[in-house]
This record gives C-alpha cells, structure tokens and sequence, in this order.
C-alpha cells in the first residue's frame, strides 16, 4: 500500500478497507507517513466523509495504536466525562473534584486547545507547577490516592490520535463528525472506564452548529461505547453563547474556583452538577439522579470538592494555594472594553468568533507548535436577551500584547447582533438526553 493511493481513493469518495486505515494509522503513528500526506486525506476525509464502517476502523486502529490501561488495583467503578468542546467550557475542573469527593474514580484523559475551543490541559497548566505530562505509574498512584487524575495523552495512550489530534487544529480538519467521534472514543476507550457521560455541544460556538449534527455525533458515539461494553450517555447543550463568564485559562480556572466555593454563574453551576450527577449514576453511586444531584450539591456544599481540587493540585505538582488565593494564577498586565455601538437587546452571538479572538490574542494555536499565553482572557458582560446600552461594555479584553488588539476587538464587535427586542424563546442550557 501506499499514501498517496490511500488519499486519492478518498479524495475520490471511495471507501478505505479496515486494513487500509490500519495501514495509514500504524505508518503515520511510527513515522513512516509525514504530516503533509496525512494533513491530504484529513482534508479529503473532511470534504468526502468518513461512513460507519471507515469510522470503527478508525476508532479502533487509533485506540490500538497504544495500550489500554487496567484500573483493576484502584477499587470501584471508573467514570469519565467528555465534552466535544466550546468557548468557556470548563467543566472538567468542577465535576471531576466533586466525582472524585463522592466516591468515583475519574481518570481524565484530557486534549489542548481545538480551533477555536480551549483545552483542559492548557487550563490546568496556568496553574504554577501543574504537571499534565505524568507517566502511567504516577498517574496510577494519584488516581489511588485522591480518585482523580487529569493528565494528556501519553505514549502509551492512542498515541495516533496524539499526533492526529495536533494536525487537525493545524489543518483546519476539526468539524468533521467521523474524525471527532473517532478521536474522543479512541482516548476515553484507552482510559479503562466503566462509564463515559457525554457533553456534546450545538450551536454557534460548537463544531456542530445545528442540534441535528450534534445528535448524529452523539448517536454514533454512544454506539461505539455502547459496543465496546461501556455505559452510555450524551447531553446536548447549547452553545450559542459561552459558558459561564470567563473564557482564558487563568480566568476560567477562577471562574472553576468559584464554583466549588458555591458561587459562580449559574449555567456552569447547572451544568456543571447535571454532568457530575449522571457520572455518579452511571457509576451506581446512587440509585437515582436526584439522589445523583443531592450528592454533587452535597460535595460542594460541605467544601469536599474543593479540597478534592486542592489535592488532586498538590499531587501533580501544583501550587495548591492559587484555589484559597485565586492572584497567584498568570495575570494579563492590560484591560480594554469592547462597548456596544448601539442600544438595545442582544438576540444573537458568534460564539465561535470569540473563541477565534481570543486565540488571535495568544490565547489559542494558530500552528501545533505555537505556545499558549495563559493569562489572555475575555470577560463576558451580557448573555442572549439581556438589554444593552450605546457604549456599554460587551466584553472585557485581559491581553498582554497589543499587536492584534485591534483585529480582536472588531472580532468581538461584530460577534454581537442587536436588536429592538428581546428573542421570544429562550434555549434550554441541556437540550437533550441521548442513552443510559
């Protein structure tokens, strides 16, 4: 076989055989295909589709690309969660302190920053000392220790979605359904849980924009979990607007903080607790989900998730004390506003937009080897619906370099769409449940 045949028969719509993609998997992982022939039939994969059969290939040649990791010496159930990603999507450092203080084992596998989404790794490494690069020993001993462990791919772990995973930011290949499903269940198959719980995310700041495409993906998914033994479930939540009222790492670690204190906004609050409370029912930690919520309000109530945080920091070379005192984290040396140009109700949001500003400003990829400024942020002032005044702040720039302010700020501006009224319907946060 050879690359260049492989990328013109999908190029060409036709159908890769499972031995095929084992064989474009196994060279590109060891080396022996380079990023540019591999970047080719991402893009024509893109374009061309992957269908069911190309995607269990795939799914499986990238999960056995690597090992598959036996938690049998931690006791109890393993339960993990995954979120297809958005602008201020930082649940992962909520829910997995409060599963971990409730009971459950959460060995998190986590990504970087996608297009224009950010990445729980990322997140985690504004925090000083913070070491996401920890090899399967020392994971096993921080998942025995504290229930909880978050942490990038190793060398061990679908080491082919590692690489893939980087080139797709680079290439402009994310927002294909086959090659997220294959990238998320390759890596959470890899983790050895009992249970997967599912954010998939729709709207103008997903990769999915319509509810339509992010069921399908959901679908497909909790199919392939589904047929690999593992318990099932996907939530479709609106991503129309960010999370929360933070998006940058630094600041949405604050923004996390805040939770776990029992503050924060109230979307990433529900959020945040409807995740978790179907991560300790799958894991048969209670026998229903509002026994699952009490639980997940419970953990942070009584302070237990955030000492769990705090933990689970120390035991990954972290500086523990940014959860008690949030200044030690990077902090961005400049402010600007970016105001309304005119008065009235906000109807809609680029999400997407922010997220691209954002990066623009050093707060995301442009090329896989690009580095992350963790301190960039944007503060969030007005959701969907809320009134505006001419020349009221929308949104609060944290920057240290002013080179691509300008083009960042008429990002920001132009993601806003104002109107006389306010929309008449208000999208649900949680549109749909999909399994379990």
């Amino acid at each position: 076989m050879r690359a260049v045949d492989l990328i013109r028969k999908k190029r060409d719509s036709a159908e890769l055989s499972r031995e095929e993609i084992n064989f474009l998997i196994a060279g590109y992982t060891n080396g022996e295909i380079p990023d540019y022939q591999m970047a080719a039939w991402l893009m024509a994969a893109w374009i061309r589709g992957i269908n069911r059969s190309e995607l269990a290939a795939l799914t499986e040649a990238m999960l056995y690309s690597g090992q598959i990791l036996n938690l049998s010496r931690i006791p109890g159930k393993k339960v993990d969660k995954h979120s297809t990603g958005g602008v201020g999507d930082k649940t992962s450092l909520i829910l997995a302190p409060i599963v971990a203080a409730g009971g459950l084992t959460v060995p998190m596998i986590s990504g970087r920053g996608l297009g224009h989404t950010g990445g729980t790794l990322d997140k985690l490494e504004s925090i000083p000392g913070f070491n996401v690069n920890l090899d399967l020993d020392e994971f096993f001993n921080v998942l025995r220790k504290c229930g909880m462990g978050l942490i990038g791919q190793t060398t061990e772990i679908a080491p082919a979605d590692k690489k893939i995973y980087a080139l797709r930011d680079a290439t402009s290949t994310v927002e294909n359904i086959g090659l997220i499903c294959a990238s998320i269940m390759s890596k959470k198959l890899a983790e050895g849980i009992d249970a997967l719980v599912l954010d998939v995310k729709t709207g103008s700041g997903a990769f999915m924009k319509s509810e339509e495409d992010s069921v399908h993906l959901a679908e497909i998914m909790v199919e392939t979990g589904e047929r690999m033994g593992k318990k099932m479930v996907a939530l479709i939540t609106d991503m129309n607007q960010p999370l929360g009222r933070m998006a940058g790492h630094a600041n949405e670690v604050i923004e996390c903080i805040d939770v776990l204190n029992g503050r924060g906004p109230a979307d990433l609050r529900e959020l945040s607790l409807e995740l978790s409370a179907w991560m300790f029912y799958l894991g048969e930690r209670t026998k229903s989900l509002a026994e699952a919520r009490r639980l997940a309000e419970e953990m942070i109530a009584s302070g237990k998730a955030k000492e769990k945080f705090k933990q689970g920091i120390r035991l990954q070379g972290g500086d523990d004390r940014v959860v008690d005192n949030p200044a030690l984290l990077p902090k961005a040396a400049s402010r600007v506003d970016v105001t309304s140009s005119a008065a009235g109700f906000i109807t809609a949001i680029n999400c997407e937009a922010l997220g691209t500003a954002l990066a623009t400003l050093g707060g995301g990829r442009e090329k896989k080897e690009d580095t992350i400024d963790h301190a960039v942020g944007l503060e969030f002032h007005k959701r969907i619906g809320d009134r505006i005044e001419k020349d009221q702040p929308l949104v609060t720039i944290h920057y240290n370099r002013g080179a691509k302010l300008a083009e960042a700020k008429a990002q920001i501006a132009g993601s806003y769409h104002i109107g006389d009224t306010a929309p008449k319907e208000k999208l649900p946060l949680i549109r749909r449940i999909l399994g379990a």
